[in-house]
């Protein structure tokens, strides 16, 4: 594995699981790294194969993907619906209310699952903007992620060598360089993105309409 840890987020694949827990902090708030716990539980299970392991690296990657949700949630709770308008095109805001309102937890459940170019943080933004229950949403996307993340777990346990071997190859190594790219130039935009709107929002008022239960 050592071209992968030098390539795939070297700083958290050195830390391990407290890694995973950082990155899906920042994954689910401020930062763009699409797949990144995906590919760093993946390879961090086949690397050591160990069923207990898998199970920690999946707990600590949904505990961080919650606590980076939470975050959101305290932003946009406060902001209400006029920060969303802020935070969203007014395409895909119409798309994500309309299934926060008729169904919101069946949609963070999928958003939660999906992987990209599913929009996650959007629907997270949502719920929050639109008063959704935090600790429900807290719990399904806690849940969600669970399921995710093991599932991965198991497939890397079951092909963990095919997956080492195959991890090795330079077009694989060449995908990877351009994955830390793309997190890096992904992330910069993200944040001052982030920045700005929230600025521009100001302290706006939480919305006091109630979405449809889950």
């Amino acid at each position: 594995m050592k071209h992968l840890s030098k390539v795939l987020l070297v700083f958290f694949w050195n830390m391990g699981g407290p890694g995973l827990l950082v990155l899906g902090i920042l994954d689910s708030s401020f930062i763009f790294a699409p797949l990144g716990n995906d590919l760093l539980v993946v390879a961090m299970t086949a690397r050591s194969h160990s069923t207990l392991k898998m199970l920690y690296y999946a707990g600590m990657s949904t505990i961080g993907s919650m606590l980076g949700c939470l975050l959101v949630d305290i932003i946009m709770r406060k902001a209400g619906e006029k920060g969303l308008e802020k935070h969203l095109s007014p395409k895909r805001l119409e798309y994500v209310r309309k299934k926060v309102e008729k169904r919101a937890g069946w949609a963070l459940a999928v958003a939660s699952i999906a992987p990209p170019p599913f929009p996650f943080t959007p629907f997270v933004m949502a719920t929050a903007a639109l008063q959704y229950s935090r600790a429900k949403m807290l719990a399904i996307v806690g849940a969600a992620r669970m399921v995710r993340f093991t599932v991965l777990g198991l497939l890397a346990l079951r092909f963990g060598r095919s997956i080492l071997k195959w991890a090795e190859g330079d077009v694989v190594q060449g995908i990877l360089i351009g994955l830390v790219v793309l997190f890096a130039v992904g992330s910069v935009i993200s944040v001052y993105g982030w920045i700005k709107r929230s600025r521009s929002v100001g302290g706006g008022r939480p919305a006091s309409r109630e979405t449809a239960p889950a």
